[in-house]
């Protein structure tokens, strides 16, 4: 149970750090101080991290991960929509 609370938290506490840079995003659609390469191989890392919760069936690698997985490639889609 103790290994569930802490993959959680992590999970949680990681996610939770990209939304104010997701909605800064959305708020002002500028994305011209992101590096696309840092974001996308941070998505590529959060993709493998996912198949790997996956494999080991863990749900608080998956839960985090999918959702970390959505922020970090809009915040990729948003960067290459306004160049």
């Amino acid at each position: 149970m103790a290994d569930l609370i802490v993959g959680l938290s992590a999970g949680l506490l990681c996610t939770v750090s990209f939304l104010p840079q997701v909605v800064k995003i959305v708020k002002t659609g500028r994305t011209k101080d992101i590096s696309l390469l840092t974001f996308s191989l941070f998505s590529l890392g959060v993709f493998l991290w996912l198949v790997y919760g996956v494999m080991l069936g863990s749900y608080p690698m998956i839960l985090t991960n999918v959702v970390m997985f959505i922020l970090s490639v809009f915040i990729v889609f948003m960067k290459v929509k306004n160049g």
